[in-house]
């Protein structure tokens, strides 16, 4: 089986970094143009870049845009299909994991949070969804968290924000249904990324960053964390004609740890 996107426009958000660059790069070999979307845009022309390296030949877009923004979500869509013409395949993976202690999280946190991880989807998907049932093809990917289903203690304020990405992927999926416009969420374990590269780093922890993830994957069943390149996988399945017939599902990439299916 082959996952081919040839001649399609994807557009990444949180697309310099961690899953977002290696779901970026797994489209543009699976032949999709992607523009790849963050905030700093030193780091996306970086990871721009870096995939034109590994894929030769790939078409990459790189775009600044600070997804709490509208008025700027609205500028970058009109950029991206000037440059590459009718998004096809949307992936909202921008957000970070905020957990803490529910008494410790501030209005303005909650706010800060909902803005970017479910207004920024939301505004998103506004722009491109009339195109893409026009046209009776399009995907969109909600990347969140095994929290949206199986929230935690002190898991707030991305378990409920997450959850709230759940139940939007679910609303469009029935609305796009009848239009061939397929749209699923992707929910993330531990999985190599950028987030705990950082955590990593800045907890100057006396090992070596194999030690480091060997240790978190002690709490997963299959002994070990996820790839980035893995997740980029499923990402790329479910984007493709080889992911037709699914729609409106939210599935754990997590190597069983989620309590959860």
């Amino acid at each position: 089986m082959e996952c081919r996107m040839d001649g399609r426009t994807a557009l990444i958000t949180g697309g310099s970094l961690g899953l977002g660059k290696a779901m970026a790069q797994e489209f543009a070999n699976s032949g999709a143009q992607v523009a790849i979307v963050a905030r700093r845009l030193e780091v996306l022309e970086e990871a721009k870049a870096e995939i034109e390296a590994a894929v030769p030949g790939a078409r990459i877009s790189a775009h600044a845009c600070d997804m709490c923004n509208g008025a700027a979500i609205k500028d970058m869509h009109g950029a991206v299909e000037a440059e590459l013409g009718p998004v096809d395949i949307v992936v909202n993976n921008a957000g970070t994991s905020r957990a803490m202690p529910f008494m410790d999280i501030t209005d303005e946190m909650w706010a800060e949070d909902l803005e970017l991880k479910l207004m920024g989807a939301v505004r998103l998907v506004r722009l491109t969804f009339p195109g893409m049932k026009d046209r009776r093809w399009g995907r969109i990917i909600n990347v969140l968290n095994v929290g949206a289903k199986a929230p935690r203690a002190g898991g707030a304020p991305t378990a409920v924000s997450r959850a709230a990405g759940m139940a939007l992927t679910k609303v469009l999926a029935g609305e796009g249904a009848p239009h061939n416009v397929l749209v699923n969420a992707l929910l993330v374990g531990l999985i190599e990324s950028d987030q705990h590269l950082q955590r990593y780093l800045k907890s100057g922890a006396n090992e070596s960053l194999e030690d480091f993830y060997g240790k978190l994957g002690e709490a997963v069943p299959m002994g070990r964390v996820g790839t980035a390149a893995e997740f980029a996988n499923m990402a790329c399945f479910l984007a493709s004609d080889a992911g037709s017939y699914i729609t409106g599902t939210a599935i754990n990439v997590d190597g069983n740890r989620a309590p959860v299916v």
